[in-house]
């Protein structure tokens, strides 16, 4: 198949285009930069940005499938405000569909989020839902894919939650019950790559998460352990963790803000896990804590990075 990976050049995007190009399919990575450092040789490379129509429509001519994985991290405080989640990702949606309609697209595969709701909590699931209602409302087939975070080498997680809950001693928001469900890129990748090659997940709406349910507090702990480290949580109440994060708001290049507060007020876990629409258990699925310790054969996370 002719793919195209928009968001190609990003943290999930580059596996995804290694995972494609090693199936035999033939794979065109498009994002605002695509560089050759992040992309498996063999993949073509095109520019472009979601929230410019005219600077990707011509990318998905002759296209089979199409991934749309562009996303700002829900983690951190966007550049430009809150009001970027609605551009990059109900907006950038609505121009990929578009676009995909216009040259007749086989299949989208939508990077979706879990508990994406257009009335949701915070704008990064408000415009996630607003996004997979285009999707669903388009004539297109699609697959929706609702992943829990998702951590490996070049991703954010493990370094977002060295921020959030430095060594020794932690102060976290409710005493960092908000529970996870962290699965390992390598994990989600081949599931995803699956969603083109199988007609049964054209029209399905798939919730991904990791084997284990883990508390902000219970990753923190599991981090710091793999460096050696041990640390101690001390609860913030969420009334004051409201108001320092507010505040935040506030000042330029502070990473966090009212939006993260509020996302840490709810679970962040599947229902029910959607591993056997790929024919994998959680058995088979590489740990947090494995991965930490060099078990996944993936090492550690090096960078932080957002898919683009």
């Amino acid at each position: 198949m002719k793919v195209l990976v928009v968001g190609g050049s990003g943290f999930i995007g580059s596996t995804l285009c290694r995972e494609l190009k090693g199936r035999g399919h033939e794979v065109t990575a498009l994002s605002r930069s695509p560089s050759s450092e992040d992309l498996p040789k063999g993949v073509n490379k095109v520019m472009g940005n979601v929230a410019d129509y005219d600077s990707i429509k011509g990318a998905f001519e002759g296209m089979d499938a199409v991934y749309n994985l562009v996303a700002l991290s829900p983690l951190f405080k966007p550049s430009g405000g809150d009001e970027m989640h609605d551009k990059v990702h109900r907006q950038g949606t609505e121009h990929v569909v578009r676009a995909a309609e216009k040259h007749e697209v086989g299949h989208l595969v939508q990077m979706s989020a879990l508990g994406a709701d257009p009335d949701g909590p915070t704008a990064y699931i408000r415009s996630k839902g607003e996004a997979e209602e285009i999707v669903t409302e388009s004539v297109l087939d699609y697959t929706i894919v609702r992943p829990s975070v998702v951590f490996g080498d070049g991703g954010e997680f493990v370094s977002f939650t060295k921020l959030l809950a430095p060594p020794y001693v932690s102060a976290l928001p409710g005493g960092g019950k908000t529970r996870f469900q962290p699965i390992w890129v390598g994990d989600l990748v081949p599931m995803l790559a699956d969603a083109i090659e199988d007609e049964k997940h054209v029209g399905q709406i798939y919730e991904i998460g990791g084997p284990d349910k883990l508390t902000l507090a219970e990753i923190a702990r599991l981090i710091h352990e793999s460096d050696g480290r041990s640390t101690t949580i001390v609860p913030v109440p969420m009334g004051l963790a409201k108001i320092g994060l507010s505040i935040g708001d506030l000042v330029p290049g502070f990473p966090m803000g009212k939006d993260q507060y509020r996302s840490l007020q709810f679970d962040n876990v599947t229902d029910d896990n959607d591993l056997d629409a790929f024919g994998v258990s959680v058995g088979e699925l590489t740990t947090l804590k494995a991965y930490l310790n060099g078990h996944s054969g993936g090492g550690r996370e090096t960078a932080t990075a957002t898919a683009e």
